[in-house]
């Protein structure tokens, strides 16, 4: 292939925002200037879950993990002068996708766009959050209405707008097998299209189809990884033709961006994770029949805290070399009719087909939600337990531990931290953008909002109209609740111990010990207060207590201070352990501590675990916190012993 003839590469993202819509656009218009290609905006988790920043459960987690978005003014500022016409924006947003994907809109306008040329993808996946990131708001059924009229109303208004990124990502954080990963991610496909059919003319169906995009995780076995991208790709076609009928090979095309994975980030010698993260990329880039259309990769030092400017650079920049240094762009795929590729990609496929009829048979993605969890659940646990039983390697944490420590580490300003002012002065914006509008005209516009969703009018009509009101998110997001009810998904752990026995011999004797001594089985309660979703450490924090045989509390995600002190006085706790990876966790375990002590139950011990900095965890540990785990406390029968000793204290000798 000349040089005249290499391939375009695919679009270089960087996923970002945070504290403030001001502070974000300055950094993504820094990006662009650097060479990024495209835009992947991180919303904070009260945008995601429909609240506004001054919301009681928006305590601690505005602009943490992403950028607050509230109203029409904040998305106008994210956006300043950067022209959205010429832009490709992809937005990490599921339950509040129709409603930002209106405050997208209506920036364009104001800045005479012509909508219809408007390109980027809303993520738009709830039924992943089910099981895996926690996002949600409404019930499955409602939710996939949502998903189903943003797509509608693209195809009349955006056509080159993806409605949906159906998300495998967090399906692998969360554990999944590669064929698990495969049959999930379709399984939500084609409940979307299933639905989506009666919303469009047949005629414009096939379009519909091309344009559901996939968003997919690339893990450190990338010969593995590579092939299930392969697999992806013929799976997808073969249900295009055969399930849908659309004969178009352009439709049927399986369009993919990629983050590579984050689980496997570590935070002991955390600069090796510049060749993890290098390595994963090649699984997404290497097979031409099998590329990314695009790329964001995560920062060498995610599992310590949010990442500087410049570590999103680096992370740039190893996608600019291997665009435009090497010659990998030059070449036809370089795996068609390798003997080794095709039985991985057949095997892959067979275990995913698996996967998707016992899906099929419960009735479709939306009926078994509750089974795919507990598979997650099941498949994390035992990638876990092969990391402790050193079946695993990873480098730096069960293996090759001693080192030199890492000089990229050190430093006041070795990761980003957010300034706690900036929580006050959003909500000091949100206040003014309140008092300045037109209160009839939003009074209207969340009125018709409520009618649409009763009616089954396309909801994205109205979003936009209140969008233009100055509705704000919170608002938004309470008129959708009020129609239809917010929803509790599964936990994935169920009462009923495993049939795990290696390792847990001697601490299930210790359980047992103190729990005779106590009169009845040790109580521990799991909670994880605030709005972080990120329920996977919590899970096998839960199931792993549970197969100890202790008395496991765990209620799931998003829960109030209030609500787990209830808990832990209702169930007479024993100890109470409480996971935030959001970086909210001093005001929230702050707020538990202090309330425990105001009921008169600081004699319970407090353990927390989550991405918490060395200064962070002697701040909790001077509030009373007993315990404090990170990343690199990847043994989760240390932790069930240091549980056993803080219940009693003479257990330490055993």
């Amino acid at each position: 292939m000349s040089q005249a003839q290499k391939d375009r590469p695919w679009l270089f993202r960087t996923y970002a925002g945070h504290s403030t819509a001001a502070a974000s656009n300055a950094l993504y218009r820094s990006n662009l200037a650097k060479g990024q290609t495209g835009l992947s905006v991180a919303f904070d988790l009260p945008t995601q879950t429909g609240y506004d920043s001054d919301h009681r459960l928006s305590r601690g987690e505005v602009g943490k993990v992403g950028v607050p978005v509230c109203h029409l003014g904040d998305m106008r500022a994210l956006f300043d002068q950067i022209p959205l016409e010429q832009m490709n924006t992809s937005m990490t947003i599921n339950a509040t996708a129709p409603w930002l994907l209106s405050l997208y809109i209506a920036v364009a306008e104001e800045q005479g766009a012509d909508v219809s040329k408007l390109q980027g993808t809303v993520q738009n996946d709830i039924i992943k959050e089910y099981l895996s990131r926690g996002t949600y708001i409404c019930p499955p059924k409602p939710s996939l209405r949502m998903i189903t009229d943003v797509a509608a109303y693209t195809r009349e208004n955006l056509p080159k707008w993806n409605p949906m990124n159906v998300c495998s990502y967090h399906l692998q954080e969360a554990g999944a097998t590669p064929e698990e990963e495969l049959a999930f991610a379709l399984a939500t496909a084609t409940a979307v299209l299933d639905d989506l059919k009666d919303k469009v003319p047949a005629e414009h169906f096939p379009n519909m189809v091309g344009r559901i995009s996939f968003f997919v995780n690339a893990g450190i076995r990338f010969v593995t990884e590579m092939c299930k991208m392969r697999a992806f790709v013929e799976l997808w076609d073969e249900i295009c033709q055969e399930r849908y009928g659309v004969e178009d090979p352009k439709m049927r095309r399986f369009r993919y961006g990629v983050q590579v994975n984050s689980l496997g980030l570590t935070e002991q010698q955390p600069e090796n994770n510049v060749y993890r993260i290098l390595i994963e990329m090649l699984a997404v880039t290497l097979s031409k029949n099998a590329r990314a259309r695009a790329v964001q990769l995560p920062a060498w030092n995610e599992a310590l805290g949010l990442p500087r400017p410049w570590d999103q650079q680096w992370s740039l920049r190893m996608q600019q070399i291997m665009a435009y240094e090497t010659d990998l762009l030059e070449y036809d795929d370089l795996f068609d009719n390798n003997p080794a590729v095709e039985r991985k990609v057949a095997a892959l496929k067979e275990g995913a087909r698996e996967e998707l009829a016992t899906i099929d048979g419960m009735g479709g993605a939306v009926q078994s939600i509750e089974y795919m969890k507990s598979r997650l659940v099941e498949s994390n646990g035992k990638r876990i337990n092969n990391i402790e039983a050193g079946e695993t390697t990873v480098v730096g944490v069960n293996k090759w531990q001693q080192g030199e420590p890492s000089p990229l580490t050190s430093g006041d300003d070795a990761i980003m931290t957010v300034d706690p002012a900036v929580e006050a002065e959003q909500i000091q914006r949100l206040n003014e953008w309140k008092s300045s509008r037109d209160a009839d005209a939003v009074a209207k516009a969340l009125a018709d909002l409520s009618a649409a969703a009763k009616d089954g009018t396309n909801i994205m009509i109205p979003s936009i109209a209140a969008a233009k009101a100055g509705v704000t998110t919170g608002e938004w997001a309470e008129a959708i609740r009020q129609v239809f009810g917010q929803y509790r998904a599964p936990t994935g752990v169920s009462k009923n111990p495993s049939n795990r026995t290696e390792g847990l011999d001697d601490i299930r004797d210790r359980v047992a010990n103190v729990s005779g001594k106590l009169g009845r089985p040790l109580k521990f309660i799991v909670g994880k207060p605030g709005l972080d979703g990120h329920s996977n450490g919590a899970e096998q924090i839960a199931a792993r207590a549970r197969d100890c045989g202790m008395d496991i509390t765990y209620e799931g995600i998003r829960l109030t201070p209030d609500e787990i002190i209830e808990a832990a006085e209702r169930d007479q706790a024993h100890v109470i352990g409480l996971s935030i990876l959001s970086g909210s966790h001093l005001p929230l375990i702050g707020e538990v501590v202090e309330k425990l002590k105001a009921k008169g139950l600081d004699h319970i011990p407090v353990i927390a675990g989550g991405i918490i900095p060395d200064e962070d965890a002697q701040k909790l540990i001077n509030m009373g916190v007993a315990r404090v785990y990170t990343p690199k406390d990847f043994e989760l029968n240390r932790i069930m012993e240091d549980i056993v000793v803080l219940v009693d204290p003479s257990e330490k000798a055993a």
